[in-house]
């Protein structure tokens, strides 16, 4: 498999005012091949000549001396060793030291890119390396090296990774030079054996390309990304190819003549603005074509690629708010399609992209991609980490005050807590190298990010799918651990509900001491930290001891409120409800109505051969009855309870006043019961009504829940909801029993269900 190299070209980012380049990966192939054939000329100085004049356009003042005597060390020690390709080994520091030098890489990143294999494979060591070119450099080789295999066995790539990524953490120029190695490693893996190039190939995918990713390094990840395809997906690249070429043989009638046109438009205007078009790669244009042929065209067959989908325009200016005025240009001239404008400039995506996308559709119905960036923009997006510059370069001292706080707080900082810190966490509670690598390929698996805000105003940084769960332990493994439940955009929801870009969210704890998570938590999480610290707290208390499994440990209590009602027997019976006539039959109690004894029901027959459980008053059963079911004739099973308990909703009408959802909350998990969903109702003249789901021990438990409920302050009714009509008196004011249609002979017939349930007053 080759990777066809073009011209290279040279990329005049120190003036501002130049025409905006390409820097292709056409570029970096030819001028990695310079650096090979640059070799057999004999003096030193020409070896480096091609790394030296790329290098000068990104750093003019560089120390060339520095650069020459890394040579001379990784040439002189890498001398008679040579690579699987036929090649002398020397040839490959040279290019990756090119490939860094393209990217504008810092001198110190290009000696430790020239020597980053020399205390791997030769006799030099890291002392000699520290103390010939300091300290910095040591630890950007030492960071790169591998660890041998005879000391860490088939774990050895696993840790290796972990060693590097730990390095990164302090320096992420680390994790710059492996990129650049495991490119050009790439280039060439044409020279490996067949297994070894799948094996490298599903590496660089699941690992090296999204770390590529999250530093922004576009340039490399789009090669990286094709040559993976070519290798693990030969056809289908093939294919691609085929397209791609196809396309570029025939004359751009679409996407130039547009790019002609909004320059036009932009000149006139007063916008100087720079207006390219940039083609697909392989791996992005395949993606288009799936895309298309998994949906229908208008004739129902279908679609394949389109001109507009292998190439989108980008629009390159010199200052922020010339974007804008770009952006106003093209909604102004060209119909902009609705959902397509995403502002990555005002909100910067994790790994420093900043850009304003939109779409437009021409007359002639075609819909054409555009995006909109500065000159520094455009340098960081297809550069990344490396367009900021060495981390540790000396540089005059920073102002104090607002200004040094503001720096502090940039969210451009590559090594700021977000994925990387996030990384970094969990990764030192992973002591098993497989679980570690597990845990890191599915960490990096999707490089989407959202942005969560707390109600105290807390960013929150999140891969995208993560769920409150995983919220609630970035705040804190204590946070995490005491969680009963979520608030998002100011209504409660379930804890396993996914999280989107931009939602408010509030983690409800309970007080006092942690009472740990459920095992079914573990489905919803979607970050390493957060399923590393559920597993760990289970593993530390095992099924059926007090902190877990119960609802009760999930929920625990208040200091000062009464102790959970005890479960009941182990031997209890599974089944609640006699079926007259038909001894043994599986029963299911309802969910619409949520019977518990002794309200009265009746059973319909469903498939299976089960029985329904139904009240009498249920809406469905009066529906099924309609239909011509008929009912069957039940009985409560006297001391007999579900292995589940007993699932009923409340319904709570109260004042509204501030922390009544906390109290609610408290006073339901103080009784020991499970609370299964919540949902607050907008307020309506300062009423608003709280509506629960829970699972009860017993059925006895009932009216204590609806008792402690009654005693919030704020709160004048508690009632479970009945069937007939929503404004029938019988719901909300004065009901017999348990507050709706005469539910427990435990309760005074006639009373309301606010004075039953607060019991005797004294």
């Amino acid at each position: 498999m080759t990777i066809e190299a073009g011209p290279h070209e040279a990329v005049p980012y120190a003036e501002p005012k130049r025409p905006l380049p390409r820097l292709s990966r056409a570029a970096f192939g030819r001028a990695g091949r310079a650096a090979l054939l640059a070799t057999g000329r004999g003096p030193v100085p020409d070896a480096i000549e091609p790394i030296v004049q790329a290098h000068r356009v990104h750093h003019p003042q560089a120390d060339l001396a520095l650069l020459g005597r890394a040579y001379r060390l990784a040439e002189t020690s890498h001398r008679g060793q040579m690579r699987k390709s036929g090649e002398p080994f020397i040839t490959h520091p040279l290019a990756v030291t090119m490939i860094l030098a393209q990217l504008g890489a810092g001198t110190t990143t290009l000696v430790a890119s020239l020597l980053h294999d020399t205390v791997e494979d030769t006799e030099v060591t890291l002392a000699q390396v520290g103390a010939d070119f300091g300290p910095e450099v040591a630890y950007l080789v030492d960071g790169v090296t591998k660890l041998e295999k005879v000391d860490f066995g088939a774990a050895a790539e696993a840790e290796t990774f972990r060693k590097m990524l730990v390095a990164t953490g302090d320096d992420v120029r680390v994790m710059v030079i492996k990129l650049a190695d495991r490119l050009h490693n790439m280039r060439t893996i044409r020279h490996m054996k067949p297994a070894s190039r799948i094996r490298i190939a599903k590496v660089t995918r699941d690992v090296l390309i999204p770390l590529a990713e999250r530093l922004g390094i576009q340039v490399v990840k789009a090669e990286l990304e094709d040559i993976v395809f070519a290798t693990l997906h030969p056809e289908e690249y093939a294919r691609t190819g085929t397209l791609l070429a196809d396309h570029e043989s025939r004359p751009d009638a679409l996407l130039e003549p547009f790019a002609q046109a909004l320059a036009r438009q932009l000149a006139e205007t007063g916008v100087q603005a720079s207006v390219t078009v940039r083609p697909r790669h392989h791996v992005s244009a395949h993606r288009v074509l799936l895309k298309r042929t998994s949906a229908a065209g208008a004739d129902g067959r279908p679609q394949g690629l389109l001109p507009a989908d292998l190439g989108r325009l980008l629009v390159v200016v010199e200052e922020n708010a010339d974007c804008y005025a770009v952006l106003g240009e093209l909604h102004t001239c060209w119909t902009p399609l609705p959902g397509e404008f995403k502002d990555f400039i005002a909100a910067p995506r994790f790994n420093l992209y900043q850009s304003l996308h939109t779409a437009v559709s021409l007359p002639g119905g075609e819909v054409v991609e555009v995006l909109v960036r500065t000159r520094q923009m455009h340098r960081v997006a297809e550069f990344g980490v490396v367009a900021l510059g060495d981390p540790h370069q000396n540089e005059a001292p920073q102002p104090a005050g607002p200004a040094a706080e503001e720096s502090e707080l940039d969210r451009t900082d590559p090594a700021r807590p977000g994925w990387l810190s996030r990384l970094l966490d969990w990764q030192q509670e992973t002591p098993d190298p497989d679980a570690f690598w597990s845990a890191l390929t599915a960490d990096l698996s999707d490089d989407r990010e959202i942005t969560a805000v707390t109600e105290s105003g807390e960013t929150l940084q999140l891969p995208a799918g993560a769920s409150c769960v995983d919220a609630a332990y970035l705040l804190g493994e204590d946070t995490g651990h005491r969680c009963i439940g979520a608030r998002v955009n100011g209504r409660l929801t379930a804890l396993s509900t996914p999280l989107r870009d931009g939602d408010v969210l509030a983690v409800l704890t309970e007080a006092g001491d942690a009472s740990g998570p459920a095992a079914e938590w573990l489905e919803h999480t979607r970050t390493p930290a957060a399923r590393l610290a559920i597993e760990r707290w289970l593993a530390g208390h095992p099924a059926g001891s007090p902190a877990a499994g119960g609802p009760s440990a999930r929920t625990g209590r208040s200091p000062g409120n009464p102790a959970p009602l005890a479960p009941p027997p182990s031997g209890r019976r599974s089944s609640p409800v006699a079926v007259a006539g038909r001894p043994g039959a599986s029963v299911r109690l309802a969910r619409c109505c949520t019977p518990v004894p002794p309200d009265r029901v009746t059973g319909f027959a469903i498939r299976g051969g089960a029985v329904a459980v139904h009240r009498t008053d249920c809406p469905a059963g009066e529906q099924m009855r309609a239909a011509g079911r008929t009912g069957l004739d039940l009985a409560w099973i006297p001391d007999a309870e579900p292995a589940s308990g007993y699932r009923v909703t409340l319904h709570a009408e109260a004042l509204n006043h501030p922390r009544l959802l906390a109290d609610l909350t408290a006073v339901i998990s103080a009784e020991g019961v499970d609370i299964v969903s919540a949902e607050v109702g907008p307020p309506q003249e300062l009423r608003v009504r709280h509506s629960y789901t829970v699972e009860l021990p017993t059925a006895g438990a009932l009216p204590a829940v609806m008792r402690a409920m009654l005693r919030v302050s704020g709160v004048y009714d508690v009632y479970r909801p009945g069937g007939g009509n929503p404004d029938d008196p019988g719901r909300t004011g004065v009901r017999p029993s348990w507050g709706i249609h005469g539910r427990s002979a435990a309760l005074t017939q006639g009373s309301s269900s606010a004075d039953a349930a607060r019991g005797p007053q004294g």
